[in-house]
């Protein structure tokens, strides 16, 4: 790792998050369910194989991701998020819901973004928690009934016209 600019917070997480495309590879990954190479690879900003590939590594020095062989191919990593990464969610949901208040945002991404905002800080645990599981093998709570909150978020998505690039 660099030497950091200065020890002040935003700085540092700025050394981190202050690209075009870190934030964007972690919301496929959160958001899109994404974890191979090839899969974030599709997106529709249309990320290069090689800045991706400089951001996954970064993501990875500074333990935001982990990598790991993929059983079903020898030459396939699969992408995990760890605890660090999870707790980006309220910060992601705030910057989703900022986007949809200011910005023109397609109605896709306002429709997952309005799920966020009602749903407030409980939701997102419950979200968290199921990227925990789903990432990391473990939850904190129980698995509440009925649907899951990603389920929630991609059929929002979906009635308001998104596709999956999958």
């Amino acid at each position: 790792m660099r030497e950091a600019r200065s020890k002040c917070p935003i700085n540092l997480s700025l050394e981190i998050f202050g690209d075009r495309w870190t934030l964007l590879v972690l919301r496929d990954v959160v958001f899109g369910g994404a974890r191979h190479f090839r899969e974030l690879l599709g997106g529709e900003e249309r990320i290069s194989s090689n800045v991706l590939a400089d951001r996954l590594a970064v993501l990875v020095e500074h333990g935001l991701l982990t990598r790991s062989g993929d059983p079903s191919h020898k030459q396939k990593v699969t992408y995990s998020l760890t605890e660090r990464a999870i707790d980006l969610v309220p910060v992601l949901a705030q910057l989703s819901s900022w986007g949809v208040r200011h910005l023109p945002v397609a109605d896709a991404y306002a429709a997952r973004a309005r799920v966020l905002t009602d749903g407030g800080p409980p939701l997102w645990e419950a979200f968290m928690d199921e990227l925990r599981e789903t990432h990391l093998g473990t939850r904190r709570g129980p698995a509440p009934g009925g649907p899951t909150v990603a389920a929630r978020l991609d059929a929002a998505y979906a009635a308001a016209g998104g596709r999956r690039t999958e």
